[in-house]
């Protein structure tokens, strides 16, 4: 699809011949998720999704850098320093509310994740049943890096990747390119950047009358296939061993021991990557992980939901978002300088109900 200008809103939506179109359209803030987007694509989706001439919508970015970079942080931060609560609900509230029509969507749901695909963006595509990667696809949950945990459903996705590739993905923050995203699962395709459009065309010239929805979906999986190219084999495949080994501990101590006395330069490099992590976070997405294993996708919301809710009015965020997004200085002072300085009990207290009770999610 050709760039719009940002001028023309930050999210377009088209209909033609069956196939339905989202752009997100901010493509100098890297298409961030703003609640403006999220409160237009949501009752968006849910036309379409009664429309019976809609058979298929396909979400993707304006520009070549990004499909979404993640949610509007610095937004949040700002309702963080003010005390605004009432935004930091309505935000996490709607955009969980988006993440879950997503999942349960009853059409194919296309997201081209063309260029950088991160927390928010992730939120969009990882729960679509179709998730095409290109050569330009960059992968990642950092939300460590700025005291938070990865959420937008990585409570339920992260611990169901294969072996314990998503615990390593939610502490580290490692970046996947179309390889790697591919290899366990989070694209179910990937095709050159330079076809997105042959893409979308042929999705709009399919046949599809007659179709149940489980054929409308096989149908999607055959057109996506004929331009899937295989992408190789991708750093963390290479060193997906070494993540079982190191990263399959009963804790962030165990995990941060086994790395420092490896002397493999992989290991070490991981080390000083959790080191630059806030050790609260860290702590409260181990335990995140855990609980996501063994819950169903609307429980693994709601643990999200209380978490998200009390960290992101926390110390932690606010000093995250200013180090690595504000004055970006990369040098937060977290409220624990340590794994050791971090008390349990109070990582356990952020998975207690709230005192407004759960999210309501449909």
């Amino acid at each position: 699809m050709s760039v719009e200008t940002e001028t023309a809103g930050e999210i377009l939506f088209a209909s033609a011949d069956g196939l339905a179109t989202v752009l997100l359209n901010r493509p100098r803030a890297l298409n961030a998720l703003s609640l403006n987007k999220v409160r237009q694509l949501d009752p968006m989706l849910r036309q379409w999704a009664a429309d019976d001439s809609v058979h298929c919508v396909v979400v993707e970015g304006a520009g070549d850098k990004a499909f979404c970079a993640g949610g509007d942080i610095r937004a949040l931060w700002d309702a963080n320093r003010t005390g605004d609560l009432e935004t930091l609900r309505t935000f996490f509230a709607e955009e969980y509310r988006l993440n879950r029509l997503i999942r349960t969507y009853p059409k194919p749901y296309v997201a081209l994740m063309d260029g950088i695909t991160m927390g928010g963006g992730v939120g969009i595509s990882i729960h679509g049943s179709h998730r095409v990667a290109t050569e330009r696809t960059l992968f990642a949950m950092p939300e460590t890096g700025i005291g938070m945990i990865p959420d937008v459903g990585g409570t339920y996705f992260l611990p169901r990747l294969p072996g314990h590739v998503g615990l390593f993905l939610g502490l580290t923050g490692a970046r996947l390119k179309a390889a790697d995203a591919y290899a366990i699962g989070i694209a179910t395709h990937v095709i050159p950047s330079e076809r997105r459009d042959e893409v979308v065309a042929a999705l709009r010239e399919a046949e599809r009358e007659e179709l149940t929805p489980d054929q409308l979906q096989t149908a999607v999986t055959c057109i996506l296939e004929m331009f899937h190219e295989d992408p190789g084999t991708g750093a963390l495949e290479r060193h997906q061993d070494d993540i079982e080994h190191l990263f399959n501990r009963a804790s962030v101590e165990e995990i941060m021991e086994a790395l420092l006395s490896d002397g493999r330069p992989w290991a070490q490099e991981q080390a000083k990557i959790l080191a630059s992590k806030s050790p609260f976070a860290l702590k409260v997405t181990f335990r995140q992980l855990q609980l996501g294993a063994q819950l169903e996708f609307d429980r693994c919301m709601q643990v999200e939901w209380r978490v998200s809710q009390r960290l992101a009015a926390g110390p932690d965020f606010a000093e995250g978002v200013r180090a690595v997004i504000v004055d970006k200085d990369n040098a937060p002072r977290w409220s624990a300088a340590s794994l050791a300085e971090v008390d349990n009990a109070v990582v356990d207290a952020l998975f207690a109900p709230l005192p407004g009770g759960d999210l309501e999610l449909s």
